[in-house]
């Protein structure tokens, strides 16, 4: 094994290990209807991926009134929570982690999903006791604020040289560059990948074992 680059490697939730960009966008869309808001279309639902979820609801349905931003926030988690059990891990996710566990390093969660939700999806799948801390939305401060990685740096004990960030959103690469980290961007969720230059990822991964390969060389 080569020595580790980085210690800390804090991975976005959605579009990055799960598989739920569709559904996630098509929740986003429901909600807005249920209010009598425009629907946004499938890629501005997806560009908000990643944000907490007040802030994602209000960006993609600017037409709805702030009154009913609780209403918007109620409709999506039904709708959302009705259909979680169709989500699961890309394929190859957990042989990753699983290496990146053995080789030492803490392994992290950095989202923009609610603590409720990830607790949830952390249960749902066989993940016990993979990762050493998480950071949602909803406990410090909603992408691309560096808080939650900071606090993950913090609770760890790890500098931000030594801490990675990857994510399938700008949300993601933007929080890693305003904590000081390194990032890797990956194309096979949220965000159209042509976007990710201009915050300097050191890598772009097309696939889990792109990634997978990348991490174990450069990791």
């Amino acid at each position: 094994m080569n020595q580790r680059r980085f210690d800390l490697i804090a991975f976005d939730w959605d579009g990055t290990l799960f598989d739920s960009t569709s559904i996630i966008a098509r929740c986003i869309q429901a909600a807005v209807r249920d209010v009598g808001g425009t629907e946004p279309s499938f890629e501005a639902a997806s560009y908000v991926i990643g944000m907490g979820l007040m802030q994602a609801l209000a960006h993609a349905a600017p037409d709805v009134p702030r009154a009913l931003y609780p209403q918007l926030g109620d409709r999506y988690r039904h709708h959302y929570f009705a259909i979680q059990h169709e989500i699961c891990l890309f394929e190859g996710v957990l042989p990753l982690l699983a290496e990146l566990k053995s080789r030492g390093h803490w392994l992290t969660v950095a989202t923009g999903k609610s603590r409720r939700g990830l607790d949830e999806a952390l249960g749902s799948v066989d993940l016990a006791g993979m990762f050493d801390a998480s950071r949602t939305a909803d406990q410090t401060a909603g992408k691309p604020d560096p808080l939650m990685l900071r606090e993950l740096m913090l609770e760890l004990g790890v500098p931000a040289q030594r801490t990675l960030m990857i994510g399938d959103t700008t949300h993601d690469l933007q929080m890693a560059q305003n904590a000081g980290c390194a990032s890797v961007g990956v194309s096979y969720g949220a965000h159209d990948s042509a976007v990710f230059a201009d915050h300097q990822p050191l890598f772009v991964a097309h696939t889990v074992g792109q990634l997978h390969d990348w991490l174990r060389v450069y990791g």
